[in-house]
């Protein structure tokens, strides 16, 4: 089976079938998770052939490719995988907080953010 050339996982595409390392086909990729303005992979959510979805740590892909990704587990391992724990943290700013002289140090310097993750 040819699967193309290695990609990063910045081109990779949701549909993409995800396989073990064994060859069985796990599922397929549902969504990249990534900040791709920090260069940060965090892994991959897939869909497996039952409707579940598992979350893929970048410690278990082998490889990326442009028509599939290679897990470096076998697919029985693969279909133990667990499901995402839970959403996405929501960060916002306090504008209270943006005269502060921390706010001004952080601007300055680049070295900080003035973002509070929400409870």
């Amino acid at each position: 089976m040819d699967e193309g050339l290695p990609i990063s996982y910045q081109l990779l595409h949701a549909g993409v079938p995800v396989y073990g390392s064994d060859g069985g086909r796990v599922g397929t990729v549902g969504s990249v998770l990534a900040a791709p303005e920090e260069d940060i992979f965090h892994g991959l959510l897939i869909y497996d052939g039952d409707h579940h979805v598992r979350f893929v740590e970048p410690s278990v892909i082998a490889s990326l490719h442009e028509r599939g990704v290679d897990l470096g587990i076998d697919s029985a391992a693969a279909r133990e995988l667990p499901p995402p724990e839970h959403a996405a943290p929501v960060f916002d700013e306090d504008p209270g907080e943006m005269s502060t002289w921390d706010h001004w140090v952080h601007k300055l310097t680049r070295r900080g953010m003035d973002w509070k993750r929400e409870r």
